[in-house]
């Protein structure tokens, strides 16, 4: 079973704006000539990389809720300009919404084990993410999605 990661989408005010964000850096990375990836930089390096890179995924938290996930496909320690350890996630530029389910402010990143992870919405998802978000939160409180 795989193991995955879960990170604050910080800033971040709804899916739709996470998916142009993440469309944003590979178009970016587009034209740069870099390979088209969605890279997102910590500073912590994973212990259990293995685990995580055996169909892992990073499932990002929006205003409360776990929301969305990208495949990892890399982990990449490096070692930035000021000689600060570093390490970059390479992760499938594609976006799969999540059954969300909420949870509390944390810092950094945490293992999310396989059975503690939520499913993918899969046909629901575009009806789903089309929603205003105060709605679709009213919705999941009331127990309707």
């Amino acid at each position: 079973m795989p193991l995955h990661l879960i990170k604050l989408a910080v800033g971040c005010e709804s899916i739709k704006d996470f998916k142009s964000r993440v469309a944003e850096r590979v178009s970016s990375a587009k034209q740069s000539g870099a390979p088209l990836h969605h890279i997102h930089i910590t500073r912590m390096v994973p212990k259990r990389d293995a685990e995580l890179l055996d169909g892992g995924s990073l499932y990002w938290v929006i205003k409360g809720e776990i929301a969305v996930r990208e495949k990892l496909i890399a982990i990449e320690p490096f070692r930035d300009r000021d000689g600060i350890n570093r390490c970059r996630l390479v992760l499938q530029p594609k976006v799969f919404a999540v059954s969300p389910r909420p949870l509390r402010p944390f810092q950094g990143w945490r293992y999310l084990t396989a059975s503690d992870a939520p499913p993918d919405l899969g046909k629901a998802a575009a009806s789903i993410e089309a929603m205003p978000e105060p709605m679709r939160r009213e919705l999941r409180e009331l127990g309707l999605l």
